[in-house]
Formats: structure tokens, C-alpha cells, sequence
């Protein structure tokens, strides 16, 4: 092999694997299926410029006869690109073991294609498609069988766990909260343990599972999640919880679904557990009566919302038992009431709870405040739905200073709930700091604000901050969707 040789077969080599570090972050953003990826991406036109134009660009050149006029552009055009675009992203690719035994088998492949290639001499240029073709069915097939083997290991440490008590918790709001509630008020009482940040996935709760749920632990709380018909179920077969509590259903990922009514009837999926003995469901999920069931949401009374908390109290069992918490928003009222009752049904007793319930500290990134340089800054990051949005700009307007707010709007929402966002921030904020692309345009054109800024690259988003804010503001922090959408 001469040099020219040598250059071709490396330079090959490493564009397979620019293909596929692009290829795999992708689909890991969307939970590795490539119809999302393909159908769903808010920036398909990163496809065209990041895989399709190069790998246009690779076979173009080559049946020209300009190999070597390839390597130029892939060195010193296409490779610092991606590596840019890598660069600039604020949710790159985690090597997990999944992505590792991709792109291990993906430079496998190639280095054996193009070995073979060369000790014969058949190929005139080396392939591309084909690696990256195999090694994403290959993978797809050893995740699969994986998974299964996995899925089995879970299955068996929650049935030899006898004592273990399952808390499962899904909705298509607040679901995380409820979480994170429950197992902050139980945990007083028994050892309690609750899947982190916000798992909810099948894969993501065997993993969860089989890895850090600890053998001593009383009760499990676990989060499910759905982005389509059967998710729960799955994680309902997996879990066979005895207790279910179902949130407030709302127009949550629309796109998936179509229809509340679709998507109401997959988070009811939850009810589908042998071993369920209660099930504490929102009203908006359903009005159909059942022996296991207890309903939630209409008994919260004297509710009162400020900067510095909540106070309300519920209705339960015939009296009316008073709560305070130093949580914000006044939906958290009802998240706490599913908390409550889950706790109360495990057997802990209701002075314990309000004390407990007190000492509630706010969920990450769920209008949880920060009091940094004399601003009160809302980080409610982590909050994507318009009810949630709309209480974090009703907290805002009781504060007396000027009041900003930083949004990418909804995302996997409609342009009317969105229009019905633009509506109620006019009503209240001064400055507005518009992130992403998504829905600039339509921010751009119906804003009526003193001041707006439309940021296309959130890198920028603290130096525009320290330029735009100063001591005795708020700022909130609404939808931190990441800047691939």
C-alpha cells in the first residue's frame, strides 16, 4: 500500500465514522428510533448538510476520479464542521455502552471492508453505505437481545425484593414532581427510593432496576413515561406496582398522539399492574368509577400563591387538613395532594406528612428560585407545558420589578397554544428573550413587549443577560428545549 493508498483508506475510515458520531447523536436524542429521527427532527436540513451532502460529495468525487480532492474537503471542510456543530451543542452525545458498542462495531466493519478491498484489489472506492447499514442493523439486533436479558434480571430482583412496595406515577404533567414529592415525604418514614431525574422510559427503569435500586429499599417510586400507544403497558408489565397515580392530562407531546383522548387512554394503561391495589387518578384522565380508584385535583381549597410559596389545604377523609410548603406555583398544590394521599394510603401518619410536606424542597429546574446578585431568577427549565408556563408568568407579574423572561415557546405543541403563550407574556414581561429557532418567527411577529430579542444561538444567552438585567429583577426560565430543537 503507497501513500496515496494509505490516505484514501484512513481518510475513508474516519468519514464512516464522522457518518456515524452524527448518525448515533442523533438518534440518541430521540430514543433511538430512526422515524423520529427522520420525521420528527425540528432541524432536518442539519441531515442534508451534516450526512447527505457529504456522503453526495464522497461518491461524486470518486467516480470522477478525484479522490484525492476528497480528502482535501473532508479535512479541511466536513471534518471541522461536524466538529463544530459538536462543539456548539448543548446536549452532545454521551458515550454510553450502547453508543460505544456502535461505533466499536462500526469501525470494525469498515477497517474489514476496506482491508479486504485492498488485499484484493476490487474496489475502486471504498464503501460508506454499507458499514454504516450493518452496523446499525447489528446494533439494533444486540440491543435488542440485550435488552431482553436485561429485561429478565429486573424482573427477577423486583420478585425476590418481597417486602418492596411499587409506587408507579405517570400524566402527561407533573409526573416528575409527583415523583420527587412522594419520595421526599416517605422517605421520613421507610426506606424509599425514586428513579432519577427524569427516567421514565422502559429501557431507562431496567437499567434503574438492575444497577442502583438498593435491596433494602420499602418502597420503589418510578416515573413512567409514553411517547406512544403501549409504552405504559410495557412498564406496567415490567413493574406490577400496587399502587398507580396518574396526573393531570393535558395536550403534552399532541404530536404523538392526535387526540387527548389517545393520549388519556395510554397513561391510563398504568391501571394494567396484578398486583395493583390503589390507583389515585386526576380528574381530567377519566370520570369512569372503579373500586381501586380515588380521584384527585377538585379537593384543594384556600390555595394561595406567592414568590415565597404555597399555601392550601385538602379535603380529605370529612376534614379539612391545612398544608404550607415554600414549593411555587399554585399546580404544585395538586401534585402535592397526589403525594399526600399516596403516603397517607402507605400508612404514614398526617402530621407527619404536613410537617413533611413543609420541608418540600423544589424539583431541579421546576420553577425552583434563585436569589443570586439581587435578582430572583425562576429556573423553570424543565417545565414544557402551557399551564405549567402560564403560572411562572403569573408569579412574575406580583413582582413589583421588571420582569424578563427566556423561552424557546412550546415545543411538540400547536401554534394556537403557543399564540395563547404570546398572549399571557404581553400581559406581563418587559423583556423577552425568545432561544431557538422553533418558533421565532411567530414570537417575532405577535410579541408586543418594550423590548424583545430573538437568540438563535443560546451560547450567547449569558453575556445577553449580563447586558440586559440587573439587581431587583426576575427572570424566568421557561422550556429550556435544547438547541437541536
Amino acid at each position: 500500500m503507497d501513500y496515496s493508498q494509505l490516505l484514501l483508506f484512513v481518510t475513508n475510515v474516519l468519514f464512516v465514522v464522522s457518518l456515524g458520531w452524527y448518525l448515533i447523536t442523533n438518534l440518541q436524542w430521540y430514543n433511538y428510533s430512526i422515524t423520529r429521527v427522520i420525521s420528527k427532527h425540528h432541524k432536518p436540513w442539519w441531515h442534508l448538510f451534516y450526512f447527505i451532502f457529504p456522503f453526495m460529495v464522497y461518491y461524486g468525487m470518486y467516480s470522477l476520479g478525484w479522490a484525492e480532492f476528497f480528502s482535501i474537503y473532508f479535512y479541511f471542510a466536513a471534518l471541522p464542521a461536524l466538529f463544530v456543530w459538536h462543539k456548539r451543542l448543548d446536549k452532545p452525545l454521551v458515550l454510553t455502552w450502547r453508543v460505544r458498542r456502535f461505533l466499536i462495531l462500526l469501525i470494525f466493519l469498515t477497517l474489514f471492508q476496506n482491508f479486504l478491498c485492498t488485499v484484493n484489489g476490487a474496489c475502486e472506492v471504498y464503501g460508506v453505505f454499507m458499514p454504516l447499514l450493518i452496523a446499525s442493523l447489528g446494533s439494533m439486533i444486540i440491543e435488542k437481545f440485550l435488552f431482553l436479558v436485561f429485561m429478565k434480571e429486573a424482573k427477577r430482583k423486583l420478585q425476590g425484593m418481597k417486602d418492596l412496595r411499587i409506587v408507579a406515577i405517570t400524566g402527561s404533567y407533573g409526573k416528575t414532581s409527583i415523583k420527587n414529592f412522594v419520595y421526599q415525604i416517605l422517605k421520613s418514614h421507610t426506606t424509599t427510593y425514586m428513579t432519577p431525574r427524569s427516567v421514565n422510559t422502559l429501557g431507562g427503569i431496567v437499567k434503574d432496576i438492575n444497577m442502583d435500586l438498593p435491596s433494602d429499599t420499602k418502597v420503589y417510586v418510578c416515573e413512567a413515561g409514553a411517547r406512544a400507544k403501549g409504552d405504559i403497558y410495557q412498564i406496567a408489565h415490567l413493574l406490577n406496582h400496587h399502587v398507580a397515580v396518574v396526573g393531570k392530562i393535558g395536550p403534552a407531546h399532541i404530536e404523538y398522539f392526535k387526540s387527548l383522548e389517545n393520549i388519556a387512554r395510554t397513561k391510563l394503561e398504568l391501571m394494567q399492574s396484578t398486583n395493583l391495589e390503589k390507583a389515585f387518578i386526576h380528574v381530567s384522565a377519566t370520570k369512569e368509577e372503579h373500586e381501586k380508584v380515588e380521584f384527585f385535583g377538585d379537593e384543594i381549597k384556600d390555595l394561595e400563591s406567592t414568590l415565597e410559596g404555597l399555601s392550601f389545604s385538602l379535603e380529605l377523609n370529612g376534614k379539612d387538613v391545612p398544608f404550607e410548603t415554600s414549593i411555587l406555583g399554585s399546580f404544585q398544590a395538586m401534585n402535592i395532594a397526589a403525594a399526600v394521599k399516596v403516603a397517607s394510603y402507605l400508612g404514614m401518619d398526617m402530621q407527619d406528612i404536613q410537617k413533611a410536606v413543609k420541608k418540600l424542597e423544589a424539583v431541579e429546574h421546576r420553577l425552583q428560585r434563585i436569589d443570586a446578585g439581587g435578582k430572583i431568577i425562576l429556573d423553570d427549565g424543565f417545565n414544557g407545558n402551557l399551564d405549567g408556563m402560564k403560572e411562572g408568568i403569573n408569579l412574575c407579574s406580583q413582582h413589583p420589578g421588571k420582569k424578563v423572561i427566556v423561552t424557546p415557546g412550546l415545543v411538540e405543541s400547536s401554534e394556537e397554544l403557543n399564540l395563547e403563550l404570546i398572549e399571557a407574556i404581553n400581559k406581563v414581561f418587559d423583556l423577552v428573550i425568545v432561544t431557538g429557532s422553533l418558533n421565532a418567527a411567530l414570537f417575532d411577529k405577535h410579541l408586543q413587549v418594550d423590548k424583545k430579542i430573538i437568540l438563535a444561538d443560546k451560547s450567547k444567552l449569558t453575556h445577553v443577560l449580563s447586558q440586559q438585567t440587573a439587581s431587583g429583577d426576575v427572570i424566568l426560565f421557561a422550556n429550556d428545549a435544547p438547541n437541536f430543537i
